[in-house]
């Protein structure tokens, strides 16, 4: 599969999580059910996902400006666990501003482009294919993250698994 390809994956997925998430009463995505430093809710970790996304892909990738800058109380929050206050609505409506750069980004790439050098710092630089990995990859861990916590609050996630969304090669359809 190709980075297209995984993204696509992942859009469908997210609309798997985000119905779920839209029917979790609000107390439950606002609760504080981790301890570290930066995140201690689920809608901190929705945050933090579309975040690193626009991070990656504005600031780092092509060095203009991030979705973020549309969402001004987004952007005055900071980085850490201040997300509850939120509503989910407009943690979504981020996300999906970033989702549509990025589909935008990526319809316009070539296999020479993703071999092009990003410097991420003065020590730094990375091959453009792996940061796209990395960022999918760090969805994929803190989209697993946030149902985990939904099992402990007694909802039942999606089943977010790849596999759940591959084409069925014995139908033609996919099985998500």
């Amino acid at each position: 599969m190709n980075i297209p390809e995984i993204y696509a994956y992942l859009v469908r997925a997210r609309r798997d999580l985000w119905a779920t998430l839209e029917a979790v009463p609000d107390e439950v995505l606002s609760r504080p059910l981790l301890d570290g430093e930066r995140f201690h809710s689920i809608k901190d970790l929705v945050a933090h996902t579309a975040g690193v996304e626009d991070g990656w892909l504005h600031y780092t990738i092509l060095q203009n400006t991030p979705v973020e800058d549309a969402f001004p109380a987004l952007k005055a929050a900071g980085d850490g666990p201040v997300y509850a206050k939120f509503p989910l609505a407009e943690l979504l409506d981020y996300w999906r501003a970033v989702e549509q750069s990025t589909l935008t980004y990526l319809s316009t790439l070539t296999d020479d482009d993703l071999q092009r050098l990003i410097d991420d710092s003065p020590t730094e630089r990375f091959k453009l294919d792996g940061l796209l990995w990395h960022v999918m990859l760090h969805e994929v861990r803190h989209t697993a993250q946030m149902c985990a916590l939904l099992r402990t609050q007694g909802i039942k996630p999606p089943s977010l698994d790849l596999l759940f969304y591959l084409p069925n090669a014995r139908s033609g359809i996919s099985s998500g």
